[in-house]
Parts: C-alpha cells; structure tokens; sequence
C-alpha cells in the first residue's frame, strides 16, 4: 500500500484514537479512587455495607464487560417507567460503564495488597505510638500502594485493550475506523495500524508504571 493510502486513513484513526485515550483517562482516574473506597467498604465493620459491596464486586467481576456496557447504553433506557431518565449519550455510558467494572476490579487488587502487608506492621505502629488513622496514612497505604502497583499497571493495561468494546456500542473509536476502512477498501492494512497505535499507547503505559515502580523502590530504599 502507498503512503498516500496510510496517510489518508491514519487521520481518522488518529481521531478515533482519541476517544479511546479519552475514556481510558476518565475510567482510570475515577475508578482508582473509587476502588480503593470500595475496598474500604468491603472490610467495614458495617456488616450490611461490607456484604454490599462483596456483592457489587462479585457482580461487576463476575459478568462480561460487554454485557455490562449493553445493559447500560441499550437495557436501562427499556426500563418501564424510569427508563425515558435513564438514555445515556453512549460515551458517557461507556464511560459509566468502564468506571463501575474497574472500580470492583481494583478495589480486589487493593485488597490483596492489604492482605499482602504483615500484621506486625500494625503492632509496630502500636508501639510507637500512632493512632489508627495515623498508621493507615503513613504506613499501611504506602506499602500497599507499591504491592497493588504492578497488577495496577496490568489491569490499566487492560482497560486500553477493553476501550475497543466500544465498537459494540456503536461509539466512534480506533476500531471503529479501523473497520470502516476494512470494508470499504478490502485491506487489512488498517487493522495493522490499528494495532500499532494499541502497541503505542500500552508501550506508554508501561514506560509509565516502570518509572513509577523505580520511584517507590528508590523512596523505600
């Protein structure tokens, strides 16, 4: 295939691209936090909250993403009565949807980052002194933190890869234009750039999370 051909169809998918970047941020950003408050709940003493939040995890874990997105952008708005509040523009429904799966998953990783941290650490803490929330702060979530952050890394790698269900959903990403091209010019040339672009921004990530795991080593050290 020429360059003229790959220039013409890149920029579209470069476009596309975007709204893949766009929904890995927000999902990431905001279901980081989240899942560590999700993993605050599950090991309340509140036993009602804690058996509430197992469940939402063992639902959202335990069910496909796809179908997750599905019932958000196409089930809701089907609902009788509630259903003509519930018509989400699909991205933002994406983007829902993507919160609330990722969220239960960290919020596992958090958990077994906390399982991870010997119990000493807590009497330690006892002995010097600190209060419960002082503990927390200056050392159970630093060290959870460094235990959580490669299967962090993992899992936001995942979500870039999970961002072309999109596709399913009828909203206008990378693969999306990928695919128009496909059928349109019958070459499979496009999902090769497709898959290069992908390449690019998991090789992004990763730079990312290394550097982020040099930075704990070198503050622990």
């Amino acid at each position: 295939m020429s360059y003229e051909y790959i220039s013409t169809i890149l920029k579209p998918m470069l476009e596309g691209a975007q709204a893949t970047i766009l929904l890995f941020l927000i999902a990431i950003i905001v279901s980081i936090p989240l899942g560590f408050l999700l993993t605050l709940a599950v090991r309340s003493s509140f036993k009602l909250l804690s058996r509430l939040a197992s469940g939402y995890i063992y639902v959202m874990r335990g069910t496909p993403l796809l179908l997750q997105l599905l019932v958000i952008c196409f089930g809701l708005p089907m609902l009788p009565v509630v259903g003509d509040y519930l018509v989400l523009d699909r991205f933002v429904a994406a983007c829902l949807g993507f919160i609330l799966n990722y969220t239960a998953y960290f919020a596992e990783i958090y958990r077994g980052g906390l399982l991870a941290i010997d119990k000493g650490q807590y009497e330690a803490a006892q002995v010097l002194g600190l209060n419960k929330t002082q503990t927390t702060i200056r050392i159970i979530l630093p060290q959870m933190f460094r235990i959580a952050l490669p299967s962090v890394a993992n899992e936001s790698i995942t979500l870039v890869k999970d961002t072309a269900l999109l596709y399913a959903v009828a909203v206008p990403e990378l693969l999306h234009f990928a695919q128009t091209a496909v059928n349109r010019d019958f070459t499979i040339v496009p999902y090769f750039i497709a898959g290069i672009i992908y390449l690019v921004m998991t090789l992004v990530l990763t730079i990312f999370f290394k550097w982020l795991e040099k930075r704990f080593k070198y503050d622990r050290e």
